[in-house]
Order: C-alpha cells, then structure tokens, then sequence
C-alpha cells in the first residue's frame, strides 16, 4: 500500500512537472522579444542543424531563450523545415513567429544599403544597380522620380525634391520592386523616424522643419562622430547668427554632382560657383538638404550644444573622425596648418606606395 502511494505521488509530481515546464515552453516562445537586428540580415548557412540554427539567434538577441526553443521544436515543432537562407527579423517578434520565417527559407528579395550622408544622385545610382532589371533602371530617369515631393508635403512644402528624406538604412526588397516604390519606402522610414513634436521643437527654434533637416544634412556630411554633432550644430548656429558663410566643403561637393561633373576632387571652380548652395560664397542656410540624414544629425540641429566656437578641423592626433574646436581664426589657422601638414604627409606616404608597388611589379 506504501509503494502504491510513493508511486501516485511520484506521478503526481510528474503530471505536475510536465504541466509547469509545458507552460513555460508555451509562454517563452509565445512572449514577443525586442532585438536591435532589425534593420540586419542574418544569414543561416547551409548545414546549419536546428541547435546550431537557435543558438545563432540567441546569440545574435532575437530569441530569449535558447532552451525553450530547442524544446519546443523537438516535442511539438518540425526541425527539417528550418532552412538555410538571409533573414531579417521584426523587433519585436516572438520565437514562433522567428521560427515560421526559418520555414519560408531564402526569400527572393534584395538588400539595398543606403548610407548616412548619401545624396540622391548617389541612391539612383545605387537602386539601378542593384535592380537593372526593373524600369526605370537608369539613375537619371530615377532622378527624376525624386523630384516628385508629394509625400512629403506636408513637412517641407518648400523642398524641390525628395533629397534628405530618403531615410539612410538597410532594406529588403522584392526583386521585381518598382524604383517609385523603393523611393516611397525610404520616404516612410523617414516618416516613422520624424517626430510630429520635432515641428513643434523647430518653431520655437525658429526654423521650419525643412531647414532642420538641411541643417541636419551639413552635421552629417560634417562629422561621424556623434557626440560631436551637437557642438557642429551650435558652431552652425552662431555663424548663421553672425552672417558669416558655413564654408562647409560638402555643398560644394554637392554643387559639383547637381551639375554633373563631380570628379571625386574638389576644384577651385567647384568653390567659386555662383550658387545658393555655395556655403564659401553665400551667407545663411543652403535651400535644402544635401544629403540624406539619420536621426543622429536630425537630433543635434534640432538640440544643438550652445557653445562659442566658430571653427573646427580635424583632430590629426586621434585620427579617429574627431574634430578641433575654435572660437578665435589665429588659433583655427595653427589646426589648419597642422592638419594641413598631416594632409601632405599621408599623400607623399601613398605616392610612396604606388611608386613601391609599381616597382615591384615592373
């Protein structure tokens, strides 16, 4: 009679157990998890095995938990149906959601990298090249598409075209999708990322959204650095204050591609064009954006770092993207000399390179 009640209560304990880890598997892989891989691919190699397959995704953050995964696929999932393929994955997502798109495999899509500081002119070129196959496939003829401002409207009633608001970032897209589609797929990222409160922030600086989003353009180009950005936005500020020229070299660079014939130098023609854009001629504000923004740049016109600098150069000890900061030109010119001297040097140690190559392969 005692073996009889050990045995029921042993069995007790296991219905018990079983229950309690059923509702744990149910619940983990059930619970949405949020990632920071959502606007990357990951890529399952073939041969992969199904732990191997859930062990790269824990390890990459987009499942939680790697035990109850593993669990679930074995008792009441089909391991032979997680495919080898490039995913992207929403955030958040659940594990059986994550585990539905491994069963699809490789979709027929395409990556389409945009990168912070793009201009227009270089994201047509980059859509047709990576869509030969869809019309328009020729940069100007996508161009042109960008000229159409209707979806932003309501934000920049002023801009001429779409520059700026094509949101720098990694896409997926369909192989058969249209260039006007891709575009308006990038104008409503930009859109997600856009607070409607940033309108309101941008009045009480005095400025329209569009001029944000220009200021914005010219940190971006300006610096990679982050931290630095507001420091450039504020460096903006007061010389826009003060009616003196941004002479930031990068809407040359931009003047240069609207007019075709960027070279990869910048010519002293480049700096002396009668244009608004030109930054070394014109005092104020360019008409518009000359690149495409993150949210980084937008964030720093729109909360720039009050400071008394006028100038900046690079910082040619770290060599690491950061700048000098300068309030007076005598100090800017000794940066300048010293950044300028940095500049030969890393010229005569290429042209040295060359000529050491050249050598060798003669």
């Amino acid at each position: 009679m005692k073996i009889v009640k050990i045995i029921f209560v042993l069995l007790i304990l296991a219905i018990v157990g079983i229950a309690g880890g059923s509702y744990w598997v149910y619940d983990s892989v059930s619970a949405p998890h949020k990632h920071d891989k959502a606007n990357q691919f990951v890529i399952i190699e073939r041969g992969s095995t199904p732990k191997q397959i859930i062990a790269k995704l824990t390890d990459e953050g987009i499942l939680a938990s790697y035990m109850a995964t593993v669990i679930y696929v074995r008792v009441l999932g089909d391991s032979g149906k997680l495919q080898a393929g490039e995913y992207q994955f929403a955030s958040p997502i659940t594990p059986l959601e994550v585990l539905k798109e491994l069963e699809k495999g490789e979709t027929q899509t395409t990556k389409l990298t945009i990168p912070e500081g793009y201009t227009r002119f270089d994201i047509a070129k980059r859509i047709a090249e990576k869509f030969p196959q869809n019309p328009p496939a020729d940069d100007k003829a996508i161009l042109t598409l960008m000229d159409d401002v209707t979806l932003i409207k309501d934000v920049a009633p002023t801009a001429k075209n779409l520059e700026g608001y094509m949101y720098p970032s990694t896409y997926s897209f369909p192989k058969q999708m249209a260039a006007k589609d891709i575009i308006k797929t990038m104008v409503e990222q930009f859109r997600k990322i856009w607070k409607p409160e940033w309108t309101q922030t941008a009045n009480a600086l005095g400025r329209t959204p569009h001029e944000i989003v220009t200021i914005a353009s010219l940190i971006e180009t300006e610096t990679g650095v982050e931290a630095e950005r507001p420091i450039v936005a504020g460096i903006i500020n007061n010389r826009l204050a003060k009616h003196i020229p941004l002479g930031i070299d990068q809407t040359n660079v931009y003047i240069a591609k609207m007019m075709g014939r960027w070279d990869g130098v910048i010519n002293k023609s480049d700096l002396e064009v009668d244009s608004p854009y030109n930054t070394r001629k014109k005092t104020g504000i360019p008409p518009g954006p000359i690149s495409s923004v993150s949210e980084s740049s937008l964030k720093a016109a729109l909360n720039p770092t009050p400071n008394d600098y006028l100038f900046y150069v690079r910082n040619v000890d770290l060599n690491d993207g950061s700048h000098w900061f300068y309030s007076s030109a005598a100090e800017f010119e000794k940066g300048k000399a010293k950044y300028q001297k940095w500049l030969e040097q890393q010229r005569e140690e290429k042209r040295a390179e060359q000529n050491s190559n050249k050598a060798n392969n003669d």
